[in-house]
């Protein structure tokens, strides 16, 4: 079994969740990204949001939401994605940038527009009331 190590940032707003596309991409993925060697979860958070969308994550307010696990979207199968989620405040104004075409604010119905693993954290956050 192979897999890809992400981290990523789970930003919600009355009931809907930051999500993000990236360029010639169909489906929409929670911002964050794979960690570099040696980088910890918060180090890898700070660092993809700062790439993709252009604000400071505050580390030090960094909750962990939970870690879920999929096939990867797009990999051959077996290829599972490990996406070790936090939720954090941040200071900027969010703005796409580098490989995100766009992003938006997605709620419980967009569900089916998400990758695998954004689905089961999409049912997790959706059973916990976070989600509509």
């Amino acid at each position: 079994m192979t897999g890809i190590d992400k981290v990523a940032w789970i930003l919600l707003s009355d009931g809907q969740i930051l999500s993000t596309r990236s360029q010639g991409r169909d489906v929409w993925y929670l911002p964050g990204g794979k960690r570099e060697p040696g980088e910890s979860d918060r180090d890898t958070l700070r660092r993809e949001i700062a790439e993709e969308l252009s604000v400071e994550v505050d580390v030090a307010s960094a909750v962990h939401v939970g870690t879920f696990t999929a096939q990867a979207h797009g990999h051959a199968a077996g290829v599972e994605v490990r996406m070790t989620c936090y939720t954090a405040g941040y200071r900027g104004t969010l703005h796409p940038a580098g490989e995100i075409a766009e992003s938006a604010w997605l709620g419980y119905a967009d569900r089916d527009r998400v990758s695998a693993v954004d689905q089961i954290i999409f049912d997790h956050l959706h059973a916990a009331d976070l989600l509509r």
